[in-house]
């Protein structure tokens, strides 16, 4: 039914082994351990876009958390209009649900499908999907210190073909705790740092909701303790892959994280020196827009104000100045016809001897 998965994994799985077969031998335990583990970093190679996408539109979410709450509280009751509130959201902010869940969606298929394969894996199997007899046989001669890759160490049921006992595969209890022991404790351990790292990422407002406080709980310690416990019903293989597919998120969480925020952090230097750019220097005043209809002083622009004109008032003569262009102004006259000048021989009264002004009186 699943062929469209079982044929893909099978040939990147044939792929490695013969490539490291060709360096460690086809029937070599190391060749198997490391054609496992790069069937891991092709595909999670080939979804590291997705998981960027994925990061990025977490980031985005959480932006727009405040308007999210307010959603609810307006159209708390009314679920269809929260719906169709919630998508014009994520659209304007370019959001897609779908496409961040993409990568977790797919690992799964693919974590089914290498399982599907490592149990055809069965001794007395002629044929594996893309491996053909040689192939099952070396994978089942494959061992890491006694271990058989194939091999469960615990099961339910008695045992058949699906589930061969250890004696099948020519290994025992001991040989297999020895290899699958330090494998349990990793996988339990990166599933924990990688759920710590994510938890790690959200913001403070997402940890004070009750609902996310008890699945972070579930993440940091659940799941690594059902890793544990359930290693023993997986076979051997499988762990190496669980172990090199948290490893893998690990780091690339790390390398994912870091880059965005360096890319943050210099978008937001960038608006801060824009922002300084626009902003009046120190000391000077802020230029403010001329109001609509008034006229532009050129004097002032062009030519100093009166004010910083020295005063004149008269030439050297004591003679008022006129302005170019300007007619003189004629003497006012008095009332007894004298052109304006005081005294009986038309001098003006302060210019009289007063000797002479004593005579006449």
């Amino acid at each position: 039914m699943l062929n469209f998965i079982y044929y893909p994994v099978s040939a990147i799985l044939w792929f490695w082994h013969k490539a490291f077969g060709f360096v460690f031998g086809e029937s070599s335990g190391i060749a198997w351990t490391l054609a496992v583990i790069f069937l891991v970093f092709t595909l999670r190679a080939l979804l590291y876009k997705p998981f960027v996408h994925q990061v990025r539109s977490m980031r985005k979410m959480q932006e727009f958390s405040p308007e999210i709450q307010k959603l609810k509280k307006k159209y708390g009751n009314d679920k269809q209009k929260m719906a169709a509130e919630m998508q014009r959201l994520q659209k304007d902010h370019g959001v897609n649900p779908v496409g961040g869940c993409l990568p977790v969606l797919v690992q799964v298929p693919v974590f089914i499908g290498l399982f599907h394969v490592l149990r055809e894996f069965r001794p007395g199997k002629t044929e594996n999907y893309v491996f053909d007899a040689a192939g099952v046989q070396s994978f089942n001669e494959a061992h890491i210190f006694g271990a058989k890759l194939g091999a469960t160490l615990v099961h339910f049921g008695p045992y058949n073909e699906l589930t061969p006992p250890l004696s099948a595969f020519n290994t025992t209890p001991a040989q297999m705790l020895v290899v699958m022991v330090p494998l349990m404790i990793m996988a339990g351990a990166f599933t924990h740092l990688t759920a710590r790292h994510s938890v790690a990422r959200q913001p403070a407002a997402q940890l004070e909701n009750p609902q996310t406080a008890i699945m972070n709980k579930l993440t940091l310690y659940l799941f690594p303790i059902g890793v544990v416990v359930g290693a023993p019903f997986l076979p051997l293989a499988i762990l190496f892959y669980w172990v090199a597919n948290n490893l893998w998120t690990l780091g690339q969480q790390r390398v994912v994280y870091n880059k965005i925020d360096m890319e943050e952090a210099e978008a937001a230097t960038k608006k801060t020196e824009v922002r300084r750019d626009l902003a009046p220097k120190v000391g000077q005043k802020p230029i403010r827009e001329r109001k609509q209809g008034a006229k532009p002083n050129s004097q002032s622009n062009s030519q100093p104000s009166n004010s910083d004109k020295p005063a004149d008032d008269g030439d050297q003569d004591g003679k008022p100045a006129t302005k170019p262009g300007a007619k003189p102004i004629a003497p006012r006259k008095s009332p007894n016809g004298t052109g304006g000048k005081s005294g009986s021989n038309g001098a003006a009264p302060h210019l009289i001897d007063p000797k002479k002004r004593g005579r006449k009186r």
